[in-house]
């Protein structure tokens, strides 16, 4: 722990052996920092890297009586604003330092952290804060039922990719603990997540199976079975999208789209592939056009909203109508389909 307005006496051990002007191996080495009445660090116990106080050590070196970093006097008045490395933190709030690594991306925690001596610190007053706020603090099943995500759902992904980088095996309740979400929000993003990085990783080498990947990526097979079944899918959505692109074009050589737009895939259900193709010229035959990878094109009724619920396959009528033959058929045949 570093006290309070003491973050500029902070001295690595390469400062300590700057300080008597001899090389960081050498001091290493000689290990001066190990003898006996030398100043503790203030480093956490465990902490890969040392660092010091610059007054303490300045008093054991010159043979002066090593002064106490605080009295009992100021420690309550000023230890909001102590440093707490990851392991201090990650005490303060109950949990195993390597959670820490996941919690640490809560953005009250990324605003105040701080990096003294080469190592990360937070005020302890905002770790406390954190840890007195999170939701699932409590309960492992996260927050309560009915309860909004506290992250715009837009910004949910991009939120927990690097949390997912800390930790390949980052479980959906350590989301909800790190970024406040639902545990259903947490869950569909970890496994978007995961099915992606499978299906790239595959891509860039074909030998691989999904579990294969998964397991080459650390993540645990008890967490990746739904990421690995939506991994095909993401592969045959891949695969289709040459496909899809053609269509678009033919669409809008045909004056059925103001823009070459590429066709927008979804996976409904983590296991197959639609897409949609919006129509939006005037005089489009229809409002826009559905692949189905089982069902092939159909027409749909509206803009906003041209599948049905849960992606059901519709039955024909009503304005919407199947269009030409087999799940892929040429892009010219469906335009002509589209005209007959």
């Amino acid at each position: 722990m570093i006290c309070a307005g003491r973050r500029h006496l902070v001295r690595t051990l390469a400062d300590l052996a700057a300080q008597q002007g001899i090389g960081l191996q050498s001091y290493l080495n000689a290990a001066p920092h190990k003898k006996a009445g030398h100043p503790a660090p203030v480093s956490s116990p465990g902490a890969r890297s040392l660092l010091y106080d610059a007054e303490q050590v300045d008093a054991y070196l010159t043979g002066r009586p090593v002064p106490p970093i605080r009295s009992e006097d100021d420690h309550q008045e000023h230890e909001a604003d102590d440093l707490l490395d990851r392991r201090e933190a990650a005490a303060a709030l109950g949990v195993a330092p390597r959670s820490w690594n996941t919690y640490k991306h809560h953005p009250l925690l990324t605003e105040h952290m701080v990096t003294v001596g080469g190592v990360e610190h937070w005020p302890r007053g905002i770790v406390h804060r954190y840890r007195d706020t999170r939701p699932g603090r409590s309960a492992a099943t996260g927050r309560p039922t009915g309860s909004g995500d506290l992250v715009p759902r837009d910004q949910v992904l991009t939120r927990t990719a690097p949390l997912l980088d800390a930790d390949p095996t980052i479980t959906a309740a350590d989301v909800v603990a790190a970024l406040g979400t639902t545990r259903n929000t947490a869950q569909h993003a970890l496994t978007r997540l995961r099915a992606d990085r499978v299906a790239d990783l595959v891509g860039e080498r074909p030998e691989l199976s999904p579990d294969d990947a998964a397991a080459a990526l650390g993540y645990p097979p008890a967490l990746a079975r739904r990421a690995t079944v939506r991994a095909v899918t993401v592969l045959r959505a891949r695969r289709a999208a040459p496909y899809l692109a053609d269509v678009a074009a033919a669409a809008h050589r045909a004056g059925w789209t103001t823009t070459e737009a590429v066709p927008a895939v979804q996976l409904p259900a983590d296991d197959h592939v639609v897409a949609v193709l919006v129509l939006d010229a005037e005089h489009a035959p229809a409002p826009a056009l559905v692949w189905d990878e089982g069902a092939g094109w159909r027409t749909a009724t509206s803009r906003r909203h041209p599948l049905a619920r849960g992606a059901a396959v519709p039955p024909e009528g009503d304005g919407v109508r199947y269009l030409a033959t087999g799940t892929t058929p040429p892009p010219a045949a469906l335009i002509a389909a589209l005209t007959a």
